[in-house]
């Protein structure tokens, strides 16, 4: 029973850790997608989508499968609670990377928009944040997530810059409103993608500190200092 166990926890680790990758490689093409207008990284991104989608399910029946067994041990069972909290975020990421994919397919068919360095700034923090919270996952490392957490904060001002900045245009520019929305609703799905990288940055935490900080990301050190005083 116990052998059983442990090989379901490397699996549980195994399939989360392609979830990551996907994830990653999602994100990576959607994004040289909408920058570089390349239509056929985009179509990509939105073939492979279900992948990522299958891999949550096994991650759930993985899960279901464990808990089953027996009584798992406190770290034990953070962990399951904490890879399906995880694969849910990364499905989401998933989600988002398909959904800047499709509008990077509506901005490729018109004339292309003016250089936007806020958005490529965007995606470089947003790519850079699920890079660091993958690392965090593999290695248990509570402290590069922290570090991610307080990276939410960038990629929120980025978002904010090219909210204003595109509205600043579009006053300018009626010929260019839709296709300046769209570029809007790309940059909130990088914004939610940070988001949901802090999510599993926080789940990593609980995972290896056994501190619940949902929620309370950029404050996690004193999270961790109120529970421990």
């Amino acid at each position: 029973m116990e052998t059983r166990f442990s090989s379901g926890l490397e699996e549980l680790e195994m399939t989360i850790l392609q979830m990551a990758a996907l994830a990653e490689k999602a994100l990576e093409k959607s994004t040289k997608a909408l920058l570089e207008r390349n239509d056929d990284l985009a179509r990509e991104v939105l073939e492979e989508d279900r992948q990522i989608d299958m891999l949550e399910l096994e991650v759930d029946r993985n899960s279901l499968k464990l808990l089953a067994l027996g009584q798992p041990l406190a770290r034990d069972l953070r962990f399951i609670i904490g890879a399906l909290r995880i694969a849910v975020e990364l499905e989401r990421i998933g989600d988002q990377a398909a959904n800047i994919a499709r509008r990077a397919v509506s901005l490729n068919s018109g004339p292309p928009l003016p250089r936007n360095s806020a958005l490529e700034e965007l995606a470089d923090t947003a790519l850079d944040m699920l890079h660091r919270v993958i690392s965090s996952f593999v290695n248990q490392d509570p402290h590069i997530a922290t570090e991610v957490c307080k990276m939410d904060d960038v990629a929120d001002g980025l978002h904010s810059r090219i909210l204003k900045d595109a509205l600043a245009y579009m006053s300018k520019e009626a010929p260019a409103v839709e296709r300046s929305v769209q570029t809007i609703n790309a940059a909130k799905c990088l914004e939610r993608t940070a988001d949901q990288t802090t999510n599993i940055a926080e789940s990593v935490i609980f995972i290896v500190e056994g501190v619940n900080i949902k929620h309370h990301c950029h404050n996690s050190d004193q999270a961790r200092g109120d529970r421990n005083g």
